[in-house]
């Protein structure tokens, strides 16, 4: 388990950056909580407002809500960083909406998923000069799943990590900082499933993963496959359900997220999981920490 060295400069920093407001509830939640409850700075970045976003959870759907979906996004975002005691920053990008249908219809102009490239990522370089995590955490190259405002936080996440700590990029955007680590989440394995799956019905209960395992493409690779780190958060899991319930439009509380009990989950998969992709310390997989190799004693933020 990580901990902060008394005799250390300060904590140390993990930035987050997702597509839209619940996916930092649904993704790495317990781990950012066990950070913040270690002592760590934690920084969640939404890069859009999921204005295109629909109402998931009945109980929310509403005249009012729909009509305000946008400060009501907002609020409830707020409330999970709250909950989670992390801090927020909105990338400011419009919600590219999933589009449906055969053929698919085009994105909607100046939407996130199809603004230029250095445009879509010159807010996060800013950011992570001016916060300096040492530990960036994204999506990998399919978006953990193909939306496409995720495959651009996928994007974005990459060039920025590179840019950041160079003076030549994006001048006038802070003072370069270079991020030491660089994580894909990867929470939605098949193996991850199988457990829970197995463990359910063993327990003579019922599984929602069935049609999920059955339906799983034979060429698919599960993304279980790439985990090299798997952090210790299983005291942290209640608290990330409730940052997930604070996103009443987008979570059911009687949907599948819950059917598994946290024993069962402590039990059976105590740990959120994420894949090591870029490293400029010395860091050995299989890890435990996502700040494994980087040390307390490294620089930290200077006070403002």
């Amino acid at each position: 388990m990580s901990s902060i060295d008394p005799n250390s400069a300060g904590p140390l920093r993990l930035m987050t950056v997702h597509a839209h407001p619940d996916d930092e509830s649904s993704k790495g939640a317990a781990t950012t909580a066990r950070y913040v409850a270690e002592g760590h700075e934690v920084m969640v970045v939404t890069c859009t407002g999921g204005e295109a976003g629909s109402i998931l959870n009945p109980a929310m759907d509403r005249p009012e809500v729909l009509e305000n979906m946008t400060a009501v996004r907002r609020a409830e975002m707020a409330r999970a960083a709250e909950i989670l005691g992390v801090e927020h920053r909105w990338l400011g990008f419009v919600d590219s909406g999933l589009p449906e249908g055969d053929p698919k219809p085009p994105l909607p102009e100046g939407c996130f998923a199809v603004l230029d490239l250095e445009v879509a990522t010159e807010p996060l370089v800013a950011l992570m000069r001016e916060f300096r995590p040492h530990v960036v955490v994204t999506y990998d190259e399919n978006g953990g799943y193909p939306h496409p405002d995720h495959i651009r936080c996928h994007e974005i996440s990459m060039a920025a990590f590179d840019a950041a700590g160079d003076p030549d990029r994006f001048p006038g955007v802070g003072d370069p900082w270079q991020p030491l680590k660089l994580y894909y989440s990867h929470g939605f394995s098949k193996r991850r499933m199988e457990a829970f799956h197995e463990a359910l019905l063993a327990r003579g209960l019922e599984s929602p993963y069935a049609e999920w395992l059955q339906n799983w493409p034979a060429d698919r690779r599960d993304p279980g496959e790439r985990v090299t780190t798997r952090v210790q958060c299983a005291d942290w899991f209640e608290t990330r359900d409730r940052a997930l319930l604070a996103h009443e439009t987008q979570i059911d509380p009687t949907s599948r997220w819950f059917f598994v009990p946290l024993e069962i989950q402590r039990e059976i998969w105590p740990t959120e999981d994420y894949e090591l992709v870029r490293s400029l310390v010395d860091s050995p997989t299989p890890e435990d920490d996502l700040f494994a190799g980087i040390g307390a004693h490294v620089a930290v933020r200077p006070a403002v």
